[in-house]
């Protein structure tokens, strides 16, 4: 078997052993999360006998491991279950909340990943001068503050004084791109301002360290120029590491947008998976926990693979 083959195969064996591993700690962890499902729907003045006989209903007098088996039986047959408190199909609920953040995630990405790597490059073409310098310290003072204070400082700046955006990011169907692109400014100003740094930062670790190698003294020898030297001999093989790192912050835009989602009342993913753990709404909270787990282990995956896919000694083995 090819080597690249056997590489990939393998990631996504263990991605899949990774998912279910998970699994698994999502169910063990929502099965101890403090309160009763049935006693949350039925408020503090039901009977004992009234919230005994919901939980029969709702089948959650069954064993854990049971109902794990059950649980995951159904979403191999793409069954995520039923809500315990609004009786809807959660599949297709998290459907459209999902559609919403990875549209969320996107505008993020498309703005963050070019301007780290465009920041990384004038950092390395500058090191150690005030650009470099510039950069990294405004990219530190922002990684530096969590999201929500992050969300504040903009909704008081651009809402309050300015009145630009609207505090709160309500999007639904029928809007244009336009403004749908409005309504989600200012979360997806924070999302940038939080992967930015970290992604910018890796971005000029990866180039300097290959800046280091005999061949880029040869080029600089040779009399090319520092841009030419960083555009066709750095970059290109600093690109593995570049893309590990872009990657996990694509990631993360998915899967660690929820403080911003609450913040600015987003109807993405995080929104609904708070709104139901408030519930004690188990169903909800595996379904989504098993999602953006999916998801981030896929974007794993798909790094992984593009690192081994820009090795040249393995897509050409001697």
């Amino acid at each position: 078997m090819h080597p690249v083959v056997l590489l990939i195969s393998q990631r996504l064996t263990i991605g899949m052993l990774l998912l279910f591993a998970v699994s698994i700690l999502i169910f063990v962890g929502t099965e101890m999360l403090p309160g009763d499902v049935a006693q949350a729907i039925l408020g503090q003045a039901a009977t004992p006998q009234a919230v005994a006989n919901l939980r029969l209903e709702m089948g959650l007098n069954e064993p854990a491991l049971s109902r794990y088996l059950s649980w995951l039986w159904g979403i191999l047959h793409g069954d995520l279950g039923t809500s315990l408190t609004t009786q809807k199909d959660i599949a297709t609920a998290i459907s459209g909340r999902l559609y919403n953040t990875l549209f969320l995630a996107f505008w993020a990405a498309i703005i963050a990943v070019p301007l780290a790597i465009g920041l990384g490059l004038i950092a390395v073409r500058y090191c150690d001068r005030w650009p470099d310098k510039l950069i990294s310290g405004v990219t530190l003072a922002t990684i530096s503050l969590p999201e929500f204070v992050i969300g504040y400082i903009l909704t008081y700046l651009l809402t309050v004084k300015l009145q630009l955006f609207s505090p709160v990011s309500l999007m639904f169907d029928g809007m244009s791109l336009a403004q749908k692109l409005n309504t989600i400014a200012l979360p997806v100003m924070v999302l940038v301002m939080v992967v930015l740094a970290h992604m910018m930062r890796m971005t000029r670790a990866a180039i300097l360290n290959v800046m280091e190698s005999a061949y880029i003294e040869t080029a600089v020898l040779k009399g090319m120029s520092p841009l030419a030297v960083i555009t066709k001999h750095a970059v290109p093989n600093a690109i593995a590491p570049v893309v590990n790192v872009v990657m996990l912050n694509l990631a993360y835009l998915v899967v660690g947008v929820v403080v911003v989602e609450v913040v600015f009342v987003y109807p993405g993913m995080g929104q609904y998976l708070v709104d139901h753990v408030s519930k004690r709404d188990v169903p909800v909270v595996q379904a989504c926990g098993l999602v953006f787990a999916a998801v981030y282990i896929g974007v794993n995956i798909i790094a992984d693979v593009i690192s081994i896919l820009a090795n040249p000694k393995l897509r050409h083995p001697k």
